[in-house]
């Protein structure tokens, strides 16, 4: 048998009627008319092409094979029921299990050393994170995808977390041996630790901002990545000079094995994003990571922004 949505109208008002005991009764439960009940059960004896009730100015009755009919379809209303509640509940409910895809300087540097806060206030919960930088089908198969960068992605509600600094270092033992540069234009004699960006695969352009005025300085190096950890390493061991968001870098400027230079020329800002593809109410363990990872970010003195769409 096919299907046809007009079959689950029909089930429905059986229900309705063999509950209520008559068919005017159940219109008023249902909020309908007697006739329009009438009809649905007549349609629903058309589609399965037998009489499910006989009736008399009096009463009715089920036929034998609408007694049958019945009594098959109260386990499949139940599980329907069932199912419905549970969904409904996911929506107050902070339960099952949350897949994320998040951008890996921030799991680790931010997300990763508080998660274990955020799993014991929800036990029920279970969390699955993918970590990457990338954009194109970033939310195949998650519920939150969260990435550095402009809000450029169609058909996605978009949250900004925070916005960053663009700062610039070196380590001590590098610009003890090649000298700190006093402008960003003294770059060009220096080597640069370049970092790829995924959606075009060529490195970043460093650029830079002061007094509302913004460049950019063309750099060269031999060492390029699109893992921000291994530049951050690579630059503490005195390989060159890296420019990079200054979310997640004061554990190192704070022991010393970073130093900022250029500081007078730090006026850009870089966002991040948090996104789920529905445009109404989100289940609630969206919201709750929603609202976790925004109390993270207001932690690190950078307030989060309200809800915008990115279309």
């Amino acid at each position: 048998m096919s299907y046809d949505e007009r079959i689950f109208t029909g089930v429905g008002v059986l229900a309705a009627v063999v509950e209520a005991g008559s068919f005017a009764r159940a219109a008023e439960v249902m909020g309908l008319t007697p006739s329009g009940v009438s009809r649905a059960i007549a349609r629903l004896e058309a589609h399965v092409g037998v009489r499910l009730f006989d009736r008399s100015p009096r009463s009715i009755a089920l036929t034998e094979e609408g007694r049958r009919f019945h009594e098959q379809l109260l386990p499949l209303l139940a599980s329907i029921e069932e199912v419905a509640t549970d969904i409904a509940g996911s929506a107050a409910t902070v339960r099952g299990r949350l897949r994320v895809s998040i951008d890996p300087w921030f799991a680790r540097m931010v997300l990763a050393p508080r998660l274990p806060d955020f799993l014991d206030q929800h036990p029920g919960l279970s969390l699955e994170l993918t970590a990457s930088n990338h954009r194109e089908d970033m939310m195949a198969g998650v519920d939150v995808a969260v990435r550095f960068g402009p809000a450029h992605v169609a058909s996605l509600i978009g949250r900004k977390l925070l916005e960053t600094r663009i700062v610039t270092c070196a380590s001590p033992s590098y610009l003890a041996a090649r000298g700190t540069p006093a402008t960003p234009h003294d770059l060009v004699d220096h080597e640069a630790l370049m970092f790829r960006d995924p959606q075009t695969g060529r490195a970043f352009p460093w650029e830079f901002a002061r007094d509302g005025k913004a460049f950019e300085v063309e750099v060269s190096g031999r060492f390029i990545t699109d893992d921000p950890t291994t530049a951050v390493t690579a630059c503490v061991a005195g390989h060159g000079v890296f420019q990079s968001i200054e979310l997640g870098l004061s554990a190192w400027f704070a022991r010393g094995e970073l130093v900022q230079i250029l500081g007078d020329w730090t006026d850009e800002r870089y966002p991040l994003y948090a996104y789920h593809p529905s445009r109404t109410l989100p289940p609630a363990k969206v919201r709750a990571f929603l609202q976790f990872v925004q109390t993270l970010c207001a932690d690190h003195d950078l307030a989060p922004t309200p809800l915008i769409s990115t279309t």
